[in-house]
């Protein structure tokens, strides 16, 4: 089959803005998108205290085949995340500490995969931020074919290019690129909010005297 690119163009968020992200945790992000867009738990980074914030350029590869990845690489932007959907292939590596040295040559800031990794060991020593479902030894085939930069399903999240990718210990949340500056804007509130709450708990308060939920009913013991 053939390797196919869409051709794309979407707008480039500023420095300036992605620095607002800052601080802004990939749950507080989810929670201001009603909880949604978030990719599901088995994503995690293979490096504690990894974290991403960038935009998505997106592959959609083979059943455990990397040979569309190799040739999304070049394609990628200083700064920019790849998003693949390995469709979930747990026993195929798809990505490696080769690929890994030509990504950061490009200027990649990182890769988000459904799917597995390998050569984990190096990708931690080069600090190289990979978000993944799995780690294995096996490596892939080339040449089954796939699409760069095409609407994608990413561990349960529909992800086009220039989407907003916030990943951290907790998982990945993407922000679709139409929602970010109300997102950014919200997901500083809930912040806000949070804190607030910590003083309250601080100075005694239940959370749930904080949350506004009713005292439980007491249920009567039988004799």
């Amino acid at each position: 089959m053939a390797l196919r690119r869409h051709e794309v163009t979407f707008e480039t968020l500023s420095r300036e803005f992605l620095d607002g992200f800052d601080g802004l945790a990939a749950s507080q992000v989810g929670d201001a998108m009603n909880r949604e867009q978030i990719m599901a738990a088995v994503i995690k980074p293979i490096a504690p205290g990894t974290r991403i914030c960038g935009q998505a350029r997106t592959v959609n590869a083979m059943a455990g085949d990397n040979g569309i990845i190799h040739a999304a690489i070049s394609f990628v932007r200083p700064g920019e995340i790849l998003v693949v959907n390995g469709m979930g292939v747990e026993d195929v590596a798809i990505w490696g500490e080769v690929m890994t040295h030509a990504a950061l040559k490009q200027g990649i800031a990182g890769i988000v995969l459904d799917g597995a990794v390998r050569d984990v060991a190096e990708m931690r020593a080069l600090g190289f931020p990979v978000f993944c479902r799995a780690v294995v030894p096996r490596g892939p085939h080339k040449g089954f074919g796939g699409t760069i930069d095409g609407a994608i399903s990413c561990a349960g999240v529909a992800v086009s290019p220039g989407d907003l990718v916030i990943g951290d210990d907790d998982g990945v949340a993407v922000v679709p690129l139409a929602e970010v500056k109300a997102v950014q804007a919200a997901a500083r509130e809930a912040q806000k909010r949070e804190s607030v709450w910590l003083e309250e708990i601080a100075k005694g308060k239940t959370t749930r005297e904080l949350l506004g939920l009713p005292e439980p009913e007491l249920v009567p013991t039988d004799d």
